[in-house]
């Protein structure tokens, strides 16, 4: 296993089945203002290989999947398939999506089929294809079945069996297991990894986005891991474990654990920032209900105060992005401490578990006032008819503020975590923060 910390820009060559150079990524919000959603991003995708790509949420990896695909043409960069510059979809790409994006108005044989008519297939072939990548993915007996009659993980197969139906160079994934039980995952993981290895032509490559980390170890063969802010490649990990691979093995249990450090160096570091003359700045509010941050203070409480990031993922069955983002909040709130991998109770988060509903009203809305943004909002507020602003001056102050954030997924949190602290309620009628008048 090695790693390689600014993955060098490849050549230009027949032999990469698709690549991305120096792509930048944006997309207009409703106010007119601009997202950045990826910079800078080089990736080439190999013959024979399976990539995945790792980070937390909003980091830009379905937007990356989607380019290298050639659904969405980059706003600035280069993508490209087997060196030419890619023109709309890449002709040997085929898609399983998260949602499974099943016809529910037609059985499994009859949505494998809709994709080989518009290939212009003769029916004699269609039909044996259909035959074919059923009793691959093992739904021979379910051909003329809906897709209401069919459990989760059935329909994940019927969409795999749709897009090998194609017989594609490249199968693309975007968190194909993430909404299948725990057991089905790894079935059809595995079932993925038999179809790449045996299968004499197609696909050639597999490249997959996903949250999970022991999806990712026990998968992939290069590990791309992203950051956010906007997204970025961090780093490539090359995965040299032989296959078969075992769950339990503990090289594989080692990479888990690098990968680990990877994330939690970057999203949550235990270096202090360098305090400066600069003036305050707002910090963007991770996407956390004040619901979920009270779960994971009470999570700690019955561990007496601290446990591992990654034993919290498992033991609480959420991806690790999502734990990601709610531990930050909390840490932002100065609720919990971050020391290595550990997730631990501050003083003041044990303080509010303590407190009754009440005066835990009262603590939240002293921790929102020690945020900059909140203190600008009361201030501002103060000086307000009615102490009250309006949505759309808010959109524009983080805007200004925070131009690689969208800010109306941002303002929907602040409503949150105001509210929570009866610190400003929402007037959905006038579009108005109101502030509390306590």
């Amino acid at each position: 296993m090695t790693v390689t910390t600014e993955p060098a820009k490849p050549a230009l060559t027949n032999d990469l089945l698709c690549e991305v150079r120096d792509v930048t990524h944006e997309f207009k919000l409703p106010g007119g203002s601009m997202l950045r959603v990826l910079q800078g991003v080089d990736l080439a995708v190999r013959p024979r290989e399976v990539v995945a790509l790792l980070g937390p949420s909003g980091c830009g990896k379905s937007t990356l999947l989607r380019i290298l695909a050639g659904l969405i043409a980059p706003a600035q960069g280069q993508a490209l398939a087997h060196g030419a510059p890619l023109t709309g979809m890449h002709p040997g790409v085929a898609i399983v999506f998260q949602s499974f994006a099943l016809y529910p108005w037609m059985t499994v044989a009859g949505n494998i089929r809709a994709v080989l008519q518009a290939r212009g297939l003769p029916p004699d072939e269609i039909q044996r294809r259909i035959t074919e990548v059923i009793a691959t993915v093992g739904l021979s007996g379910f051909e003329g079945t809906y897709p209401r009659e069919l459990s989760g993980g059935m329909k994940q197969r019927v969409g795999m069996a749709r897009a090998l139906s194609v017989e594609p160079e490249l199968l693309f994934m975007d968190e194909p297991f993430s909404q299948v039980d725990a057991l089905t995952a790894e079935s059809l993981r595995a079932q993925v990894i038999d179809i790449w290895t045996s299968h004499e032509r197609n696909p050639s490559s597999v490249v997959m986005v996903s949250h999970d980390i022991k999806e990712v170890a026990w998968m992939a063969d290069r590990i791309v891991v992203m950051g956010t802010n906007p997204g970025r490649i961090r780093t490539i990990l090359e995965n040299r474990l032989p296959r078969p691979r075992d769950y339990r093995s503990p090289e594989l249990l080692r990479l888990v654990d690098e990968l680990h450090d990877i994330i939690t160096g970057a999203e949550m570091p235990d270096v202090a920032v360098p305090v400066t003359a600069a003036p305050a700045l707002i910090e963007p509010l991770p996407e956390a209900a004040p619901g979920e941050i009270s779960g994971l203070l009470e999570y700690l409480d019955a561990r007496g105060g601290a446990d591992e990031l990654f034993r919290i993922v498992a033991d609480t069955h959420r991806e690790f992005g999502r734990v990601i983002t709610v531990v930050k909040a909390a840490e932002m709130m100065d609720l919990v401490d971050t020391p290595k991998r550990t997730v631990q109770l501050t003083v003041e988060g044990r303080r509010l578990l303590a407190a009754g509903a009440t005066q835990r009203r009262v603590l939240w809305r002293q921790h929102l006032l020690e945020l900059r943004l909140f203190q600008q909002l009361d201030e501002i507020s103060r000086r307000q008819p009615g102490g009250r602003v309006s949505r759309e001056f808010v959109y524009e102050m983080l805007a200004l503020a925070l131009p690689q954030e969208n800010p109306e997924r941002m303002f929907e949190t602040l409503v949150e975590w105001a509210a929570e602290g009866d610190l400003f309620g929402y007037d959905d009628g006038a579009e108005e923060l109101v502030r509390d008048k306590g």
